[in-house]
Parts: structure tokens; sequence; C-alpha cells
């Protein structure tokens, strides 16, 4: 299969975690674009559920496929959490926010009893670092930030879009930060969090529980454990 084939048949597989009656989390990204295509078929054959996008560009496709929507106004508890990633490593930790939609993303998962990944094969890594991580800051702190995290060791960029800074659906800048390798997620996490004015980072430390990695052949399961 090539990689979009790929992520359709991840974003297929993950159809079997979502239940009548459901609230789901819908991700990002392009992967996570089959998934919403998907269940707006789904919808269209009878399911009956309701979702939260973590994103505009999710909410509007979701909207335009006539998936019922609802928000933290009226749940506070999500079922389960269908999202991709821009890294995956053994342990399922993961790098996020390739597309800009971190900060949501994340939200929407820490409120998951399950949170799910699916990803082509060229998203599994043995170690994260890769893929540059992004860091959602303020705009004012910006310059402050950066040397902060320049001191941690990692090379910083200033995320551009069409010639001009990137801005996030809550109106924040993102650092594109190249750590090189990150052997320990949770550590590098937790010194990322202790920065004032860093909103989210991309690392998803011990959230998602299942991963669905599409390789040419088929679609793998990984669970983490203890998930």
């Amino acid at each position: 299969m090539a990689h979009d084939e790929q992520k359709e048949a991840a974003a297929r597989a993950s159809l079997q975690f979502v239940r009548d009656g459901d609230v789901v989390g819908l991700g990002s990204g392009s992967t996570a674009t089959h998934l919403v295509r998907l269940i707006g078929e789904r919808i269209r054959a009878g399911l009956k559920i309701q979702a939260i996008p973590t994103s505009r560009q999710t909410q509007e496709l979701a909207a335009t496929l006539g998936i019922p929507l609802t928000s933290f106004d009226h749940t506070q508890q999500i079922d389960v959490t269908i999202d991709g990633a821009d890294e995956i490593d053994p342990r399922l930790q993961l790098i996020k926010g390739g597309g800009g939609a971190l900060l949501h993303e994340k939200i929407v998962a820490s409120a998951s009893k399950q949170m799910v990944v699916v990803a082509d094969s060229t998203k599994q890594v043995q170690v994260l670092g890769a893929f540059p991580l992004p860091v959602e800051v303020v705009a004012f702190a910006q310059a402050l930030i950066r040397r902060k995290i320049e001191a941690l060791g990692a090379s910083v960029a200033l995320r551009q879009a069409n010639g001009s800074v990137f801005v996030t659906d809550e109106g924040h800048h993102i650092l594109d930060c190249s750590f090189g390798q990150i052997p320990d997620p949770a550590a590098l996490a937790g010194k990322l969090n202790a920065i004032p004015g860093i909103v989210e980072h991309g690392l998803f430390v011990d959230m998602a529980s299942v991963a669905l990695i599409a390789t040419p052949e088929k679609v793998m399961e990984l669970r983490r454990k203890n998930s």
C-alpha cells in the first residue's frame, strides 16, 4: 500500500473502537481526515455518536459530513479519541503537532477514556526526535522561551506559513524544536512544562493506549503496557 492507502487502512481499522452512543474525539491531520470521512459514512448508515473535533479544519469537515458535534460545555468525558501522530516509539510515546493543533489535541486526549493512534508505517520510530518537537508559546514571551529551549540543547525555528508567522487556533505561535534523539520523553516534558509562557508541547507521554500502524501488508495493533 502507498502511504495514503496505509493511512486510510489504519483509520478504517480504528472504527472498531467506536460504538453507538459514544462521544468521540476527532483528531487532526491527514490520517484523521480519512477517519472523519469514514465516520461520516457510518453516520449515514445509522451510527449514533457525538464528536468533539480537535481543530477548526476537522470541525468544518465533520460539519459538512453531518457528524453531530458537541463541546466541553456539554460533556467532559470522551469515550475514545482517534488521532494521528508525527512519531510513535515502541512505548507508544508520541510527538504530535505537525499540523499545529497540539493544544486542542492534548486537551481532548486528556479527557478521553482511551486514545487510539492511527498512522502509516513511516511514523514508527525506535526513539523520538527525528521530527522537530512543536512547542506552542505565548507570542509575548516567544524570544525568552526560545532562549530557554535552546539552553536545553535544541535548535529552534519559529514556524511560518505562507510567508507569515503561523498562528494556532488559540492565537499562539509554534516553535519547532530539534533536540535530536529524545530517549526520555517524560523528563523533557517536565522541563518544558516548567517554562512559563509555554502553552503546550507536542510530547504525548503515556496518553495513547492503542496504536494502529499500517504497513504495506497489514495494519498492526500495538498496545501500551498497563494501559
